[in-house]
């Protein structure tokens, strides 16, 4: 009955409802234990740190993305890497701990080159290809 849509859209919800109550739950743990003043300021610096390496790690792949297409060759791995670098930044901005962590794992080359080779098919014949051979048809056979 539900399809794959239905599943992902669901899956999503749920991400957006528990998630928040997660990082306060977490927030309010730690807090308890180093102080809110503490939590705070480690919250804010990690945005900050992570955005700076979003931007130093982002200049480099935008840097290695023009040489490619100046050389012809495919650049769609460094563009890959550069959404994942997105993904980080928005996940960085967030305030949490979960979602810092997440953030700066895909900051981490081998960790983003790990989620890429995973979940993300990189040849063709793991993508699904239907190939059709049309014919012509006479427009007399065309009702029968």
């Amino acid at each position: 009955m539900y399809n794959i849509k239905s599943y992902i859209m669901q899956f999503t919800l749920l991400i957006l409802i528990l998630l928040p109550l997660f990082e306060v739950y977490l927030m309010i743990k730690i807090g308890s234990v180093i102080g809110a003043f503490n939590t705070i300021s480690i919250t804010i610096f990690t945005a900050v740190l992570g955005m700076y390496f979003v931007k130093q790690q982002g200049l480099s792949t935008l840097r290695s993305v023009l040489e490619n297409l100046r050389a012809d060759r495919n650049s769609i791995s460094e563009i890959l890497h550069g959404f994942c670098l997105v993904i980080a930044a928005f996940l960085l901005i967030l305030p949490g701990f979960i979602t810092d962590f997440f953030g700066f794992l895909l900051l981490v080359p081998y960790s983003r080159d790990w989620f890429l080779k995973n979940f993300i098919p990189k040849k063709e014949s793991d993508i699904n290809i239907i190939e059709i051979n049309p014919e012509e048809v006479e427009e007399h056979d065309r009702f029968k």
